[in-house]
């Protein structure tokens, strides 16, 4: 199973937003994280790189 850290960069700090993430989408301007647990995470910004191999996501917040 592939699951995945989310890490958001909002003026000039990246800091994690959310674990386990199993499931990304995007909707408009929007990228909807959900994780192992459900919990799902909305963030308004740009998906910039997704290292599946690290399990690590970035995105540039809006």
């Amino acid at each position: 199973m592939c699951l995945a850290t989310a890490m958001v960069n909002k003026s000039g700090t990246e800091t994690v937003l959310a674990k386990n993430i199993s499931k990304i989408s995007i909707e408009g301007d929007n990228i909807v994280m959900v994780d192992i647990l459900g919990e799902e995470f909305t963030v308004e910004g740009t998906l910039i790189s997704a290292d599946l191999v690290n399990g690590v996501v970035k995105i540039q917040a809006a």
